[in-house]
């Protein structure tokens, strides 16, 4: 009899074991999640927040959440990284440029209009969000059909009781917030492609595809990708393994395809960027 309750003990042990992760993890047409090329960053940036692939495909501009500056990051030297501080410090979450001007997101919505960016004479121009409420931002994006940068809400009131993550379009002719949003993201329709209760979803990062020209959004808190057209409708979704995605907060992408994801520190593990090959 004792026997027999120690097997089924295990039993019961090997069966929440296996459902502690029976997600299913798949990779989008074109990626495989699981062979990433990893680059290590130094110490100045585990607090990597947002990047952006900088022109030369060589190096890619980035984002440290506790601090003013933009990070020229170079993962084929051990030197120090060139850095261009536009402001004081405070909770710079995302970067994203038009080509030409360069834009760093503040978790309350704030856009900095940076100028003069590493040079002697750098600083920065900020424009509000100017609505009502409790408002909290971890991704800003380009969208060069509308002319504008989009940011997608992480925490927004108005989304909680609704099933929806709501976006705003930043006019690049105005410099001006539209007050309505430009799209809002079903929640629902995540959850049913994952097979799982995605409760809030909380996008930490967004960035247009250049070939496919579909939006790919990571989200730290729901261990997610999450692919939509550019109206924010729902077609793809995929697990992320916590593993190698221990805190997903950038994405960006090369004209070729080539997808890189930034990880913030957490734990032991260290702050990375990594690559994945387009085929």
């Amino acid at each position: 009899m004792q026997v027999k309750h120690i097997a089924m003990f295990f039993l019961f042990l090997s069966c929440n074991t296996f459902d502690q992760d029976d997600k299913q993890y798949t990779s989008p047409k074109g990626y495989n999640l699981e062979s990433p090329e990893k680059f290590r960053v130094r110490q100045s940036m585990q607090e990597i927040s947002g990047i952006v692939l900088a022109p030369d495909e060589h190096h890619i501009l980035a984002i440290n959440d506790e601090e003013g500056k933009i990070h020229s990051i170079d993962v084929s030297t051990n030197k120090p990284y060139p850095t261009s501080k536009f402001d004081k410090s405070g909770d710079y979450e995302d970067i994203a440029t038009n080509g030409t001007e360069w834009f760093v997101l503040k978790s309350n919505g704030t856009l900095y209009h940076v100028n003069g960016m590493f040079t002697d004479t750098v600083d920065a121009t900020p424009y509000k969000l100017g609505l009502r409420g409790k408002r909290e931002f971890e991704s800003l994006y380009f969208d060069s059909a509308r002319n504008s940068l989009i940011a997608v809400c992480k925490n927004c009131e108005e989304d909680k009781l609704q099933g929806f993550t709501t976006a705003y379009r930043f006019d690049l002719p105005s410099m001006t917030y539209d007050s309505s949003p430009v799209y809002r993201i079903r929640v629902e329709d995540i959850a049913r492609l994952t097979g799982g209760d995605v409760g809030h979803f909380k996008p930490s990062a967004a960035a247009i595809h250049p070939i496919e020209k579909r939006l790919y959004i990571v989200a730290a808190v729901n261990r997610l990708l999450v692919i939509t057209d550019l109206n924010g409708k729902v077609q793809e979704a995929y697990n992320l393994r916590r593993r190698r995605f221990v805190q997903p907060e950038g994405i960006s992408f090369a004209p070729n395809g080539d997808m890189y994801i930034s990880n913030e520190t957490s734990d032991e593990s260290q702050a990375n960027i990594l690559k994945f090959k387009y085929h």
